[in-house]
């Protein structure tokens, strides 16, 4: 079952650790550093089990200044907070950014509580709930009960309990499962077990057994064990503080931020579209292309601010943005992340991503301004299945094959096929490549198709001697390039339309055909002749160029290729064309010979056609081409069929 995180937050040496060794008995500073200092350096983890039945896992964070990137990490997969603030201390520095950084992290729930309350008098600890009720008024937390405790006597941890318990029980523990995803809080070796990591679950469930990939690098490992909460289990589900066993991954080639995840359901890119709320704490304008520390999940990245909307953002607006990170990172679209400026280090926004592999948006024109607006604009107002059509139209001429759009998405599986079964459906999306599920938005087709079609007529008014164009050519010519099946899929929807034709390797418009001027008919039957007349000693280009130097050179080689067309002429190689009828007679005579004799090699072939070296060794070669004959050492024999 789907295990309810709860964290802590607060100012340093508030009582995070002490409230939770007086919750559940746990002691969360593991470290030697922690427990010399007294302040809680890397994220602890404990556990609580209410009285509805429901194990609570607890992480606690950091409250020190100096280790708000530890903060975060813990925050990624936090469904509940324990806002903790020192009765004798009140609201601090560390208090506000921790509470900036649960908002902007999407925390929807939790409680405050008071810790010391033995240290203050009552009228103190009046003043100090109010001013507490004051600071969450509009928030998440405005309505959150406050509750004052001694950690060291336990007086209020009965509550606290009765509180969390009733909240974990309200819970909606419903869970669709499908690929599962863990951010990496902690990687290590232990003896003969090999290479640790633990984590939050964020999503799905994952069983002893099957196989890992780590995000972004894309290294693959096997699950050995399972531990939640030191007790060993055979399959865990979101929600749940994870320790995993892995065999075939050194501790070295996996990091702390890494992304565990089933193979394939996540796709790596340093650029990410996103909305980012600057905060009103925020000491000046943001400036387009500010460098900033990125933090999503368990990792930081840093990375670039582009505003797509504006050059400058005021504290407390919002805009759409483009991160650039130094580094890929693989994230869903609806993931959060928190921003913090590069120096000094405050943290001053975040957001949520919408979009994880973009295309790189231009923002120089106002024209390009305008465009991201509109999309963002339709983006917000779209449900699921309209912002897979979004994204499959942005996808342009290449498409999106079924599995990459799961990974773009987030959305798997019966879940995904249900979705796309409406815009199929209804002609919105084409399927043009079956046996990848590719799809091409149906706008997308209907440009490219126009392209297609508009470059077939400028051929045939550029070649009129040229019964088609080879679909490669076509293809070659296309801006954007589009893949192989795609363009195989456009033309056969063009031929079912009834406005091309095909013929093997070639396509042509309906209706097209070679009709040849006065001067042209008289090339073609004078070149036709000449290789009539020349049998196996034909004159190479170069020579016919020569001969016919009162027809233009263009007219000649479209007039070469027709004859080429028509079948009358057989292409050997660039330079050299065989009348038809006299390949055939040699092709008989090769056949024959190699029947009756075994094989041919290069002196018998001469012998046996009177062509010199010259003739001989490229039509041995054309032979071997067609599938007649294949080369064995220096002799050639019969290919079978």
């Amino acid at each position: 079952m789907r295990e309810i995180i709860l964290g802590t937050a607060g100012h340093v040496d508030h009582g995070k650790t002490s409230l939770i060794r007086a919750l559940t008995g746990i002691e969360t500073d593991r470290l030697k550093e922690e427990k010399e200092r007294g302040i809680t350096i890397e994220l602890g983890f404990a556990y609580l089990d209410l009285p509805c039945g429901h194990r609570l896992g607890i992480v606690d964070v950091p409250g020190h200044e100096k280790f708000i990137r530890n903060m975060v990490a813990g925050t990624a997969g936090m469904d509940l907070v324990a806002f903790v603030i020192a009765a004798d201390e009140g609201i601090m520095p560390q208090t506000v950014e921790h509470f900036e950084i649960c908002q902007l992290l999407g925390v929807r729930g939790g409680l405050v509580i008071l810790t010391k309350k033995d240290m203050v008098e009552s009228e103190w600890l009046d003043m100090v709930t109010e001013e507490v009720h004051d600071f969450f008024k509009g928030s998440f937390l405005e309505n959150a009960p406050i509750v004052p405790v001694d950690s060291l006597s336990g007086e209020g941890i009965e509550e606290i309990v009765k509180l969390l318990d009733a909240k974990v029980a309200a819970f909606d523990f419903h869970e669709e499962f499908g690929p599962f995803r863990m951010a990496v809080d902690r990687v290590f070796s232990m003896k003969g077990f090999g290479t640790v990591i633990t984590g939050t679950s964020l999503s799905g469930r994952i069983e002893t057994g099957a196989e890992l990939m780590f995000y972004p690098g894309g290294l693959i490992a096997k699950i050995r064990g399972i531990q939640v909460h030191g007790r060993d289990v055979d399959v865990v589900e979101a929600g749940h503080r994870t320790a995993i066993n892995l065999q075939g991954i050194e501790k070295e080639q996996i990091n702390r931020g890494d992304v565990a995840a089933t193979p394939g359901s996540l796709i790596a890119s340093p650029l990410l579209d996103a909305d980012l709320h600057y905060l009103p704490s925020a000491r000046k304008e943001l400036k387009n292309r500010t460098q900033v520390r990125v933090h999503i999940g368990t990792r930081e990245i840093v990375g670039r601010i582009i505003l797509l909307e504006s050059d400058t953002l005021t504290p407390g607006a919002t805009s759409h943005i483009q991160l650039i990170l130094q580094e890929p990172v693989a994230v869903w679209p609806g993931d959060r992340y928190v921003v913090r400026s590069y120096s000094p280090i405050t943290t001053i926004g975040g957001g949520a991503i919408l979009s994880n592999a973009p295309k790189k948006r231009k923002r120089t024109l106002e024209r390009d301004r305008e465009q991201n607006r509109a999309h963002f604009a339709a983006l917000a107002a779209a449900d699921s299945e309209q912002r897979i059509l979004l994204l499959v139209v942005e996808c342009g001429s290449q498409g999106i094959t079924a599995d990459q759009l799961a990974a773009r998405t987030g959305i798997f599986s019966k879940k995904l096929k249900k979705m796309l079964q409406h815009p199929i459906s209804t002609g919105a999306l084409q399927v043009v490549d079956s046996e990848n599920q590719r799809l091409l938005a149906t706008s997308v087709a209907e440009i490219l198709n126009r392209q297609i079609t508009d470059l077939m007529a400028a051929f045939h008014r550029k070649n009129p001697l040229k019964s088609g164009v080879a679909k490669e050519e076509l293809r070659s010519q296309l801006r954007p390039a589009v893949d192989q099946k795609v363009l195989h899929a456009l033309l056969a929807g063009l031929v079912k339309k009834g406005l091309i034709e095909q013929s093997g390797a070639e396509v042509k418009l309906t209706g097209h055909t070679v009709i040849l001027q006065i001067n042209e008919q008289e090339m073609e039957e004078k070149i036709g002749s000449l290789y009539l007349e020349a049998g196996l000693n034909p004159p190479n280009l170069k020579e016919v160029l020569a001969k016919f130097t009162e027809f233009p050179e263009r007219q000649i080689r479209q007039v070469i290729d027709l004859l080429l067309a028509k079948g009358t002429l057989i292409k050997i190689n660039e330079n050299l064309c065989f009348h038809a009828p006299a390949i055939a007679k040699l092709q008989e005579e090769v056949v024959a010979f190699i029947r009756r004799e075994g094989e041919i090699d290069a002196p018998r072939f001469k012998d046996l056609s009177g062509l010199t070296r010259k003739f001989s060794i490229p039509l041995l070669e054309y032979f071997d081409k067609i599938k007649l004959t294949i080369r064995i050492d220096d002799k050639r024999v019969l290919r079978k069929g």
